[in-house]
């Protein structure tokens, strides 16, 4: 696995979160018939907060994203994103499994959407997470700490 870091996000990441974002949701959100170049970086854009986020770095080059934000005494994990060329050499697992340390350290509830059809979805299904609910679009999961 390469040499991978996070470190915490700034303003001045907002753009390359968005352009991963757009690139990586693409394939998803057309087979959903929702892509919307604009849309999708727009979306980020607007809901973008950078302490709760952190910049994935390997071999100390931007590489993705991934946030926690609190709601109440439990999290939502959003914003994951990792470059495709680096997607499927365990960095994604290795970044989940520390944030989810983190979680479990506190006994925190960690809730997630994963679009419908999505290959994350088995990503997060190998950390504990277990489906809450579903529409159309997205579904909702969840892992609480004793998921361990």
């Amino acid at each position: 696995m390469a040499d991978w870091r996070l470190r915490a996000a700034t303003g001045a990441d907002v753009e390359l979160i968005a352009e991963v974002r757009a690139v990586v949701l693409r394939a998803d959100l057309e087979r959903l018939g929702r892509y919307d170049g604009h849309r999708v970086r727009q979306r980020l854009r607007d809901g973008f907060d950078a302490a709760h986020t952190w910049v994935i770095e390997v071999d100390g080059t931007f590489a993705g994203c991934v946030a926690l934000r609190p709601d109440g005494d439990s999290r939502w994990l959003e914003h994951f994103y990792l470059a495709p060329h680096l997607q499927g050499r365990g960095i994604g697992s290795a970044v989940l499994g520390e944030l989810l340390e983190r979680c479990d350290r506190g006994d925190v509830l960690v809730r997630l959407n994963v679009l419908q059809g999505s290959a994350a979805r088995r990503l997060y299904e190998r950390h504990g997470f277990t489906v809450e609910s579903e529409d159309p679009v997205d579904v909702f999961m969840v892992r609480g700490a004793a998921a361990r």
